[in-house]
């Protein structure tokens, strides 16, 4: 079996102005990696004083985000109230359930002064039963998310289990999801703990199966432990996890095994039929006709 089952390159797309993105699933070749249905890689971007990132009130269905920074901080806000800060080494967790709507947005520090955004998000598949579940929000801080050194790489367990440490979050299925920072000469073996696995780098380069692999690049692996290694320094995100239990169809933010489902959460947002976020309720993203 091969070491190397498939690579995914990311292509970019426009979230807003000075906000590109490297979009790397779902893709026509690849829909999912376990129940990882969507990852987007952002920035870094630097913004000047004044400017910032505004990713305006938008719904969800039908999924779990999870976002990790590598540099700067973003506001979160929900329809449920929350208001939570989020920074390097922290966790947020929004599960959409039957719908949810929230912002992403540079506070007004950030703003003033300008500043980086870099970091990632991911969309999490909810399981058939927990499609239709009550919205939630939670935040990890740096200190509950476990580091461990393995053979001198750094790895953050972000979500679920894995090199001998498990992570806080609550998901609601198995599933990997690690930040792994790799210095010149390291190695570091990905164990078959789960039946799809994948990495994608975010900076530098790594070698897999004798072949290497630059950013933005997913590399979706075979069976059995997979060992890479990093001639240069290297931040890689590892995501794994059963295969899906139904397929998933996406159409725009939301997800679900039904299609009809999509078609009505759709309909919900086009007649403001979505709870709106306590103090954000304007600019409202429209659905992309």
């Amino acid at each position: 079996m091969p070491e190397v089952l498939q690579v995914i390159t990311a292509h970019r797309k426009e979230l807003g102005p000075g906000m590109r993105v490297a979009r790397v699933l779902p893709q026509i070749e690849r829909r999912s990696v376990g129940p990882f249905v969507f990852v987007d890689h952002f920035g870094p971007v630097d913004f000047a004083p004044g400017q910032g990132m505004d990713v305006g009130p938008h719904p969800h269905i039908g999924l779990a985000t999870v976002t990790w920074l590598f540099d700067g901080e973003v506001t979160h806000r929900d329809s449920l109230g929350f208001i939570q800060v989020i920074r390097p080494g922290e966790v947020n967790w929004m599960t959409a359930g039957r719908g949810i709507v929230h912002s992403e947005r540079s506070g007004d520090d950030v703003r003033a002064a300008g500043g980086r955004a870099h970091g990632l998000q991911l969309w999490v598949a909810l399981p058939l039963e927990a499609e239709d579940t009550e919205p939630a929000f939670a935040h990890y801080g740096s200190s509950r998310i476990p580091a461990v050194s393995v053979g001198g790489v750094t790895v953050n367990v972000v979500a679920g289990e894995a090199f001998g440490v498990a992570s806080p979050v609550v998901t609601h299925s198995p599933l990997l999801y690690a930040i792994a920072t790799m210095a010149p000469g390291a190695r570091l073996t990905i164990p078959a703990v789960h039946a799809e696995r994948a990495i994608y780098v975010v900076n530098g380069e790594v070698m897999v199966g004798g072949e290497t692999y630059d950013r933005h690049h997913m590399v979706i692996l075979g069976e059995g432990d997979v060992t890479l290694s990093a001639a240069y320094p290297a931040h890689l995100a590892i995501l794994g996890g059963p295969p899906l239990d139904a397929p998933r169809h996406l159409l725009w933010n939301f997800v679900a095994s039904d299609k009809a489902r999509l078609f009505q959460a759709r309909d919900r947002w086009k007649a403001g039929a979505f709870p709106l976020i306590p103090g954000d309720s304007d600019e409202l993203v429209p659905f992309p006709d």
